[in-house]
């Protein structure tokens, strides 16, 4: 196969990164595995919580078809750790890469993090081709 047809066919089979995380934020979901168990990441659209991504035990979220698996967190762990979003609001961030940061506030009243006097939140850039 000629070289470039090889490169051209690996980069439409690798699959696009969404979501990445931040040394810090990973320090902190490991921290609140350890008391909670697995947990995973659910992008909040909105309304009470601004637009912050929400930490919650996995499982205890509910998802359905309306809901968008955008990737898995890789924070040292046995397992990772998922991140999802609503389809409507994908729709709107369907060209943006999303990293999980966290910087030092109160987090959201429902999110895992609110008692440890950090908050996360999200960095984000257009995906690059």
């Amino acid at each position: 196969m000629v070289p470039e047809a090889e490169e051209a066919r690996s980069a439409v089979t690798k699959p696009v990164e969404r979501v990445a995380v931040t040394e810090e934020a990973a320090d902190l979901i490991r921290r609140l595995t350890g008391t909670h168990g697995p947990v995973m990441f659910h992008q909040s659209g909105g309304c009470c919580d601004g637009s912050a991504p929400m930490c919650y035990p996995d499982g205890e979220f509910m998802l359905g078809e309306a809901d968008v698996h955008l990737g898995d967190l890789e924070v040292g762990l046995d397992g990772q750790v998922p991140v999802w979003m609503s389809k409507a609001q994908f729709e709107y961030w369907k060209h943006t890469h999303l990293t999980i940061d966290v910087v030092p506030g109160r987090g959201a009243g429902f999110s895992l993090e609110a008692p440890e006097g950090l908050r996360f939140l999200i960095r984000s850039r257009l995906m690059e081709d």
